[in-house]
């Protein structure tokens, strides 16, 4: 008999993991332990107000996932992985575990057979009756969910980003401006790797006007940083540059296009702009971004793509398309467009 059934099963039984792992961080486990000091189901109990022999059963699940480790008395320490899931860990993933394995998004995953079906994407608008972006506006629960999960792997997006553009030649730009920016923590990462750089934060005003969230302070480059609110499909600041960092995917063509001619039609006579997002390799190469797309399928109007398909957006609204970089270990790649 050919096959590995034992690693179908593993595959099968694969969403065990995760949903294991978000309870831990719903519950809170990861930020009452320590990686040098044990705590067990009772003491634990107690200040998460949870069953004890529920929760035990619980926490030894994650010591086999390998995010604790049990010892022979049955308390708990963190691993190296589970302390990412501290709330308290300059690179927390908690906030994205929260989103990724929450109601919300485990709810449109079950939409997929009748999306491949019946060639309609977008589960969200098929289980809450809109959008994923208009839901997080209605829904407290899920914009809380979505806004701190987006955040929560900003750090580790923005490393990537400058690794890949290591070594690029930025001395002719003067005003870089982030489109959907966010809270700004890349754009204010390109501003402390690059000096003589002014940046600009553009996004909607809900977004820029959180002032407790703002990375530039954080970050001590406001001197150099503002932040401006507004709709990307209308119109955006004037600049030398620009970046798009996960926000392409989000869309379908024509939708990208029309971000991309908007920017185009802003940008000053020589400028760039530099998509950054999880780039789908050839065949039979494995890479998340192919599982990736898939939860784009189920989340709203957007996918993943391949180097060429990127390319095929810029040139449709304007743009030449120059090179793609990466990092080392590309997860993600930075594909570069240029006005002339």
């Amino acid at each position: 008999m050919g096959g590995n059934p034992d690693r179908v099963m593993d595959l099968i039984f694969g969403r065990w993991r995760s949903q294991a792992l978000f309870a831990g961080a719903e519950l809170g486990i990861f930020d009452h332990l320590q990686k040098d000091r044990a705590a067990d189901a009772k003491k634990l109990a107690i200040e998460l107000r949870a069953d004890p022999a529920l929760l035990y059963r619980l926490l030894r699940a994650l010591a086999t996932i390998g995010l604790l480790e049990e010892d022979r008395a049955q308390a708990y320490v963190l691993t190296e992985l589970g302390n990412l899931l501290r709330s308290d860990h300059p690179e927390t993933l908690r906030p994205m575990a929260r989103l990724a394995e929450g109601p919300q998004h485990y709810a449109i995953w079950k939409h997929l057979p009748a999306m491949v079906r019946d060639g309609k994407q977008n589960a969200f608008v098929r289980e809450f009756g809109c959008t994923a972006f208009d839901y997080a506006r209605m829904n407290a629960d899920y914009g809380q969910r979505f806004k701190r999960g987006m955040s929560s792997y900003s750090s580790v997006q923005s490393r990537l980003v400058i690794e890949a553009l290591r070594g690029y030649d930025f001395s002719s730009m003067r005003t870089f401006c982030d489109v959907a920016g966010g809270h700004g923590h890349l754009m204010c990462s390109i501003l402390q790797a690059h000096p003589h750089l002014r940046g600009i934060v553009f996004d909607q005003p809900e977004v820029v006007q959180d002032l407790h969230e703002l990375w530039a302070p954080k970050l001590g480059v406001e001197d150099r940083c503002r932040y401006v609110a507004g709709d990307m499909f209308k119109t955006v600041p004037v600049a030398d540059a620009y970046s798009l960092k996960m926000i392409l995917h989000d869309w379908n063509d024509d939708e990208c296009m029309e971000i991309l001619s908007c920017i185009r039609r802003a940008s000053s006579g020589h400028a760039q702009v530099f998509i950054a997002e999880q780039i789908v390799p050839g065949p039979n190469e494995p890479h998340p971004s192919k599982l990736f797309d898939l939860h784009m399928m189920c989340w709203g109007t957007g996918q993943e793509r391949t180097e060429v398909e990127y390319k095929r957006l810029l040139e449709g609204s304007g743009w030449r398309a120059m090179s793609c970089y990466y990092p080392a270990d590309r997860k993600l790649g930075v594909i570069v467009g240029s006005c002339g």
